[in-house]
């Protein structure tokens, strides 16, 4: 059977097919906002009142927008250091796609439904998901750095970063969950995502030396393509 981390593709396709989708599932988001311009206008709303009406889908959509922006600008960032891509890790970021593609139908939800837990848990769920796939590749990366032209030191740093994410995530559906119609405001628990970062780098286990990039520290330097 070949190995397949000898089998590799190219990142450029790779990078095109991803940015295409996000940019597809982006504008998937405002659909249901241009059907309620549609049905204000058959109802012969003013403009004032169609805001008003559709305050809901104007949140979830400006959330979701802004969380699939975050998410792509941190996918992009990394694998324009990624020089090459195993079936391994093209099949992590095919999970992370549909994550992404699924998005808009709990951000439809969220601005035309009720709130209820369930709700609650498949859109918060969904950026769960979403930040488990990210940190998959990079845990991939960490054992395959001959992949990415990145320091070690910082992928392990960013590791960090996305467990803290996926820690405040469930935090905020936990507390989604329990407070009800304004639960989703607990998702600006995020903004302490660099705070829990920094501590949880700080208890990142030193490993045994003998690779000039394994130092763990703030310095955030270390050699690339190093192997295990």
């Amino acid at each position: 059977m070949t190995d397949h981390t000898s089998l590799r593709f190219s990142t450029d396709r790779f990078r095109a097919f991803a940015d295409a989708v996000v940019a597809i599932a982006m504008t998937l988001l405002i659909l249901p906002l241009l059907e309620a311009v549609s049905d204000a206008g058959t109802e012969g709303l003013a403009t004032g009142e169609f805001f008003a009406a559709n305050g809901g889908q104007l949140f979830s959509f400006a959330l979701s927008f802004l969380l699939i922006a975050n998410f792509w600008m941190e996918h992009h960032r990394q694998y324009t250091e990624v020089t090459a891509i195993t079936p391994a890790l093209l099949w992590i970021n095919i999970a992370w796609l549909a994550t992404i593609v699924w998005l808009p139908v709990p951000t439809a939800m969220l601005g035309q439904m009720d709130t209820d837990p369930l709700q609650e848990t498949v859109y918060i769920g969904t950026l769960i998901l979403t930040q488990s796939a990210t940190l998959a590749a990079k845990l991939y990366l960490l054992r395959h750095p001959d992949l990415t032209c990145a320091p070690i030191s910082r992928v392990r740093q960013e590791v960090a970063g996305d467990v803290a994410a996926i820690i405040l995530f469930a935090l905020a559906l936990g507390i989604a969950v329990a407070i009800g119609d304004q639960g989703y405001f607990a998702l600006f628990l995020l903004l302490l995502t660099g705070v829990l970062a920094h501590a949880l780098n700080r208890l990142w286990p030193r490993r045994t030396p003998g690779r000039a990039d394994e130092t763990v520290g703030d310095e955030g330097t270390g050699g690339s393509g190093a192997r295990e």
